[in-house]
């Protein structure tokens, strides 16, 4: 097991993780480091736990977010988006010059 540090706003967090998870831990709390500050602000006189849940709310939100784009295009994707257009363009041409049956 390792123990990582991790500082979210003003506050040092020690947690465990399995041996080499170390960097996705601490990838994961700068995410929410990230939007501390505002989650912060918006909490009011809540406290630190709810400007937490409303960080983690707006991970969970930006996660969303990537889930509902559209994937990135692809080198493969454009040439086989070509390809079919060529062959549609095609069949079209042989369609007007084939006699009607």
């Amino acid at each position: 097991m390792a123990l990582v540090n991790l500082r979210i706003g003003d506050t040092t967090y020690d947690l465990a993780c399995r041996d080499g998870g170390e960097a996705r831990l601490e990838q994961a709390a700068a995410l929410i480091d990230e939007r501390w500050d505002v989650a912060r602000r918006a909490a009011g006189a809540g406290g630190a736990n709810r400007a937490m849940l409303l960080a983690a709310l707006m991970v969970a939100d930006a996660l969303i977010d990537a889930r509902n784009a559209p994937p990135p295009e692809t080198p493969e994707g454009v040439a086989l988006d070509r390809l079919s257009e060529r062959l549609e363009s095609i069949a079209a041409a042989l369609e007007q010059t084939l006699p009607s049956a």
